[in-house]
């Protein structure tokens, strides 16, 4: 029975009781217990609800909802109390968003309900995973007195309980904890990514990781060779896949019983495995502090560099990926942009054999290092193999931007602002082509491949700062294009890109020959425009060129 799924009433009497006070135990989330009494902590827990105001109320009974979107003393968050409390819901997870403990507490106890406060910075999709990892974890006690998050410790549990040596493993193929209890046999395949801590083959090119990804249990996979054969579990949390457990056969003896353990354990393997990436995430966080020195901190560059280990020698280049997306404060959005980092991580650890990267806001960066001779072909075929990798992370498109090289740690903030530069004109390309978004076709590119356009756009950016455009002739032309409904300006541009010739322009807008000459009349007399002055047609073009350039409504690269 899915005790995730039933409420803890109909469970059979023989299952424990999983209470809001272990729950909030095993999550371990920095939450602030609003109104802590005996009678709400003893609460039952069954399951875990992500609320939207605007979904049809379900039964919530004995439920932990999380609050996503909501503030205290906003008429939903009101609402969703309300309605929590007379549905016997077991609590309600809600940042404070500005809120007073007080308020928090006040509004907790006037509707007689846990309410759990979550740092501001708590990430949802984290959040709900551990709640309902912690569900289910806490109703198994099949491996006690581990601590959360220790792998090696677990995988030792794992290993004792199922008489066969233990690996652990994440979806990209590195090894989180292993076993090391004596006398329990291993072979090569074993010992190999024991010292690598990396599997052989990437999982998502290995069979016998796909069978067990699509099996719902415990599964064996029998020996090949000179390897020993291997029971296999899936370990997921929410539905989010976390990794494998893999352990070396104990017999035909012990198979069953091994094929048993390694079921109930999958809760609480879940449960581990959150916590331990929780840690990660903590490493994550610094190494994306030290990269973001890197970039923003000229003085401290060498330092950051330094705490890194970062080899500089023959200079690095910062490259630039974001996903375009209609909207970014999704949960599903913050998960394929950690999808997309892992991703950017695989291949420069493949490519590089180290990788440096983070996600700094809704951008991920990585340090590319400069090597070989044609350093600039492996910058590009990296940048395009990550875009192709696009459909499996999202079903919109990566833009992959990479500056130029940075001979040292110091100019590694330009390389950067080329990157971000490349990056943001890529996603107004993009965005410029009705009809060219079908579907994750990602854009790539080096800063070089578009500095014509890019130098144009700062120069175009020059002029409006600079207050050059106010007036002028084109100003003027647009103004009278409005007013009048007239179509001077793209007369303008056509005669320009046509160099003046009156059959190219005629073919370019699908008039008669006359009708152009009619209109270039019109347009020289009517605004006064000298177009056989080479400085005019200059000023004119540069304008309509830089106009082009920026689109009316342009996407922002944080």
């Amino acid at each position: 029975m899915d005790i995730g799924k039933q409420p803890v009433a109909e469970l059979d009497q023989n299952v424990t009781v999983v209470r809001l006070s272990d729950c909030i135990q095993l999550m371990q989330a920095d939450l602030v217990h609003a109104n802590p009494a005996p009678d709400n902590l003893g609460h039952p827990v069954s399951d875990v609800l992500m609320y939207d105001p605007m979904d049809a109320w379900t039964s919530i009974e004995d439920r932990i909802i999380l609050a996503v979107g909501l503030s205290c003393g906003s008429p939903d968050f009101d609402q969703l109390l309300h309605r929590a409390s007379n549905s016997n819901a077991a609590a309600v997870i809600v940042k404070a968003h500005g809120a007073s403990l007080d308020e928090l507490r006040s509004a907790a106890v006037s509707h007689s309900l846990a309410v759990l406060v979550a740092p501001d910075n708590a990430d949802w999709t984290r959040l709900v995973a551990l709640a309902r990892a912690s569900v289910m974890g806490a109703a198994v006690d099949s491996v006690s007195g581990v601590r959360l998050g220790d792998l090696y410790a677990f995988a030792n549990a794992a290993a004792s309980i199922t008489n066969g040596a233990a690996s652990i493993v994440d979806p990209l193929g590195r090894v989180l904890g292993y076993s090391t209890l004596p006398g329990q046999p291993i072979d090569e395949l074993r010992r190999v990514t024991t010292l690598s801590l990396q599997e052989t083959t990437p999982p998502a090119f290995d069979a016998d990781f796909k069978i067990v990804y699509a099996s719902a249990g415990a599964v064996l996979i029998p020996a090949v060779d000179d390897e020993m054969a291997r029971l296999a579990l899936a370990v997921r949390a929410g539905g989010e896949l976390l990794g494998s457990i893999w352990i070396i056969d104990p017999g035909e003896d012990k198979r069953g019983a091994a094929l048993d353990a390694l079921n109930r354990m999958a809760s609480l393997a879940g449960l581990h495995m959150l916590h331990a990436r929780s840690a990660s995430d903590f490493g994550e966080r610094r190494n994306g502090d030290l990269i973001r020195t890197l970039m923003d901190d000229t003085v401290h560059a060498s330092f950051a560099a330094a705490q890194l280990g970062l080899d500089a020698d023959h200079g690095l280049a910062v490259a630039a990926f974001s996903i375009v997306r209609p909207e970014t404060g999704s949960l599903e959005s913050v998960r394929e942009i950690h999808r997309l980092l892992h991703l950017v991580t695989t291949v420069c650890n493949i490519q590089f054999k180290t990788s440096h990267s983070a996600l700094i806001g809704s951008v991920v960066y990585a340090l590319l290092p400069c090597q070989g001779i044609i350093p600039r072909a492996v910058h590009r075929r990296v940048a395009q193999e990550i875009g192709a990798y696009a459909h499996t992370i999202s079903s919109y498109p990566i833009i992959a931007a990479v500056g130029g090289i940075a001979p040292r740690v110091e100019d590694l903030p330009r390389s950067r602002s080329e990157a971000l530069q490349t990056l943001q004109y890529l996603l107004h390309q993009k965005s410029a082509m009705p009809g060219k978004n079908d579907g994750p076709v990602s854009a790539t590119g080096l800063f070089e491949d578009h500095r014509i356009p890019l130098n144009l756009l700062k120069i175009g950016a020059f002029i409006d700062d600079n207050g050059l455009a106010d007036l002028d002739d084109i100003a003027r032309i647009q103004a009278y294009d409005v007013e009048q409904q007239t179509d001077y300006l793209e007369t303008l541009r056509a005669y320009l890109a046509s160099n003046g010739n009156i059959s190219a322009m005629a073919a370019r807008l699908h008039v008669h020959n006359n009708t152009v000459r009619y209109r270039v009349g019109r347009l020289a007399t009517d605004f006064d425009l000298d177009l056989d002055d080479p400085q005019k047609r200059l000023w004119l073009w540069l304008r309509l060129t830089t106009m082009d350039l920026t689109p009316r409504a342009t996407p922002t690269v944080p």
